[in-house]
């Protein structure tokens, strides 16, 4: 057989022959060096047969990082067997451990555990440290493949990788792994030894996970790690996962009163306090104002539909997993409105429409309920219950370029206003081999093509997703990048020519006959729910003036101060403003201290002095620190905080 190199040259190979053979054929130095290969642009490891013709490039400790997946999915096999020896000192016999999946995941691997007794977050250092010792030993790796039957036998007490190797195809091959005595059905790759592995890695956390992901399956619990090529990149990594904590947006929302979730409302249905509620309510008025701007009329529509509304638009069968269970009412069926654009189709059939009435923008903060399992269940990133800034335009095939282009300036807009800056494109195609599509390939072809048209008209650097679109249509989505680099899908746009057919909605064109209409959906927040459960992190709860639930805090020196501090309270009030006053006994520093803690970015400093000559002393949180002026003027302070505030800076 025949393998080439990345310099053009090929190697000739006894067939079934290995990454490691042919670093072999190239010489004793670079076969003691390498760790991983890949063939085909593939990973694989050192032990696994290349294939005919492949191309391949050799990964050695001087660029560790090329193979992250591989070791951290070794460092995966070595936590289980080191698991498999903390138990086996506490008396339980080796079938007592059952195992799920165990993959590589971004920053490090999770393995699922059925174990004889809980696995305790403070007894991972001592799994780290047989870990440690396991990877002293520099114990080889071992690949094999098996038949279905020796891979059952190997596991004759195990129902989790009975049941994986039974779901595995005829022609799939069983292949499972070895290090020291500890044997695992997977797939692979591994690096050769355990003694190469880095040592930079780190057990994090445990938590329930159900098999397979079902609810109706055991929980099994998760053990999670990261690993990385050297020790700094870890220690990096653990600082931004301290800084996450410090961010963490449930313990910010339950600090900052923003919102709560209790049990006896509901899982995943949050409830929002007064503090919370300021702020998605500056959030609602900010995208009003700019919808208002570009011609979009607002719309209210019920929180429940008829079943037939979603079996004609497809989100009931499309996405039984999501939806709640239907309701009898009367001879009806009704269900929980998993989706806005239904209702807005059904308010655009209300009358007959011409060609010069389109297009016609509805927009709706409209709240929509999907069914999540309670384990993916997070604050405000993940519930049950959501409003989305949701907006559909219905427009003539003519408009479509320009109405597509002014919903990508809204978006990046939008972003931009919050400080996100570090956006990628991403557009989401149809998988031509998947049956989860409806419509015409004609219309899905064009609907893709006027997609990549405008983004690459305005020269956004994009990505092609396939598989990625909605059922009904292609889609453009804004994946932001927070400060502490973590990417989230936010705003989307999608191009619809399937949902105006299914509902056989129509515009009298100039010719005097019947045409289709071409719909864009659009969500700039995606959900104020997530997105301001990320605006908490991303601001580590210090929002900018405008955003801010209490924007102005007044502290008076002195007892003697109340009623100045008072005056200005109704003042700023009155002009728009929210101002409190800390009029509690104690001292002037530990007003100022609270008000801090709050996060309330304007504090307020009133004494005999300002007293006297209407003035203030101003202790103010600006994204370089704090500042500080002395003898304000209220009057010019008053002007220049609103002037930040309807502006929005």
């Amino acid at each position: 057989m025949h393998v080439s190199l990345p310099d053009g040259k090929q190697l000739e190979l006894p067939q079934g022959a290995t990454a490691l053979d042919a670093a072999q054929a190239i010489g004793p130095r670079l076969a003691q060096d390498a760790l991983a290969a890949t063939a085909n642009g593939v990973l694989t490891d050192l032990m696994t047969p290349l294939p005919e013709g492949a191309e391949i490039s050799l990964i050695t400790k001087k660029n560790p990082g090329q193979a992250q997946s591989v070791f951290r999915h070794s460092l995966g096999h070595v936590m289980s067997q080191a698991v498999g020896e903390f138990y086996a000192a506490k008396g339980f016999p080796a079938d007592a451990i059952k195992r799920g999946v165990g993959p590589s995941i971004e920053n490090g691997w999770y393995q699922d555990f059925d174990l004889p007794e809980p696995l305790r977050e403070e007894e991972l250092p001592e799994i780290e440290g047989l870990m440690r010792e396991i990877i002293k030993r520099d114990l080889p790796f071992s690949r094999r493949e098996v038949s279905r039957a020796e891979g059952l036998a190997q596991f004759p007490n195990d129902p989790y990788k009975k049941e994986l190797i039974e779901g595995l195809p005829e022609n799939e091959p069983i292949t499972l792994y070895q290090q020291g005595d500890y044997v695992d059905l997977c797939r692979g790759p591994h690096f050769p030894r355990t003694g190469r592995l880095p040592g930079s890695f780190k057990l994090t956390s445990t938590s329930g996970a159900y098999w397979r992901g079902n609810e109706k399956n055991p929980i099994l619990q998760r053990v999670y790690g990261v690993a990385f090529a050297s020790q700094k990149e870890l220690d990096e990594y653990l600082e931004r996962l301290e800084e996450a904590k410090r961010r963490d947006h449930r313990k910010l929302g339950r600090e900052l009163e923003l919102f709560t979730i209790d049990p006896l409302v509901g899982k995943g249905l949050p409830l929002w306090l007064p503090n919370g509620t300021v702020l998605r309510e500056e959030l609602a008025a900010f995208l009003k104002e700019q919808q208002f701007q570009r011609g979009y009329q607002g719309v209210i529509t019920p929180n429940i539909g008829n079943l037939e509304l979603y079996k004609t638009s497809g989100h009931y069968q499309n996405y039984s997993d999501s939806n709640f269970s239907p309701i009898t009412v009367d001879d009806e069926q009704y269900m929980l409105k998993p989706m806005n654009c239904p209702h807005h189709v059904r308010i655009y059939a209300s009358k007959p429409r011409s060609y010069r009435d389109l297009p016609v923008r509805l927009a709706e903060f409209g709240t929509v309920y999907r069914y999540e399992q309670s384990g993916e269940l997070n604050g405000l990133t993940r519930v049950r219950g959501f409003t989305q800034d949701d907006a559909h335009i219905f427009c003539r095939p003519d408009q479509l370029k320009k109405e597509f282009l002014d919903v990508l300036d809204l978006t990046v807009l939008v972003l931009r206003t919050f400080g996100m800056n570090d956006v990628r494109f991403r557009v989401g195609t149809r998988d031509a081999e998947s049956d989860k599509y409806v419509g015409d390939a004609a219309n899905w072809q064009l609907a893709e093509d006027q997609i990549i048209q405008a983004v690459e008209e305005v020269g956004l650097p994009y990505s092609i997703e396939p598989g990625d679109a909605a059922f009904y249509g292609p889609k453009l989505d804004f994946v932001v990048r927070d400060v502490l680099g973590r990417e989230w899908q936010l705003g989307t746009i999608q191009v619809d020519y399937n949902l105006p057919e299914r509902f056989d909605i129509s515009y009298v064109g100039e010719d005097g006959q019947d045409h289709r209409p071409v719909m864009i959906h659009r969500a700039p927040f995606g959900s104020l729910e997530r997105f301001v459960g990320i605006l908490i992190e991303h601001y580590a709860g210090d929002f900018p003036l405008w955003l801010a639930p209490r924007q102005i805090a007044i502290v008076p020196i002195a007892d003697r101060h109340n009623a100045y501090a008072e005056e200005l309270r109704a003042e700023l009030h009155k002009a728009g403003l929210r101002a409190e006053v800390d009029d509690t006994s104690n001292r002037m520093q530990a007003k100022v201290r609270n008000a801090e803690l709050s996060k309330i970015p304007v504090i307020l400093v009133v004494g005999d002095k300002e007293q006297e000559a209407r003035e203030v002393s101003t202790r103010e949180r600006w994204p370089d620190g704090h500042r500080e002026r002395k003898g304000v003027g209220f009057d010019e302070l008053k002007a220049e905080l609103l002037e930040r505030y309807t502006s929005r800076s």
